[in-house]
């Protein structure tokens, strides 16, 4: 027979909530970069999805089934492109993201803030 431990032991077992209160990941620079990166893929999968809905005639062969992996496919897009040839936006995000935490600026965008400052 197998005893199960009980849940009034000197441990008891404490409910998740699903909310992580690790916050180390926050400061890193590669997290930062990743989260440019996947604000870029779907907002490049928005701009393919509004382009695929200004279609201008039906085609015979057109199924809802067609639209499903169509879909599928544009995602698949944007994620390459935002990876491998990126239009910016994420850069951009990134870098805005970036100057109000000081420990993951770049050492050569400091001293080119602290060069601004002194110029009169």
């Amino acid at each position: 027979m197998t005893d199960f431990p009980s849940s009034t032991g000197p441990t008891p077992i404490a409910p998740t909530t699903g909310i992580s209160t690790d916050t180390s990941r926050l400061g890193s620079a590669a997290n930062l970069k990743k989260a440019g990166e996947q604000f870029e893929s779907v907002f490049i999968g928005l701009m393919m999805k509004s382009m695929r809905q200004a279609k201008l005639g039906d085609g015979l062969f057109d199924s809802k089934e067609q639209d499903t992996f169509r879909e599928m496919q544009d995602k698949q897009i944007a994620e390459s492109m935002a990876a491998h040839q990126p239009i910016g936006i994420g850069k951009a995000m990134t870098d805005f993201l970036s100057r109000s935490q000081a420990s993951l600026q770049t050492p050569a965008a400091a001293p080119a803030a602290d060069e601004a400052s002194t110029t009169p």
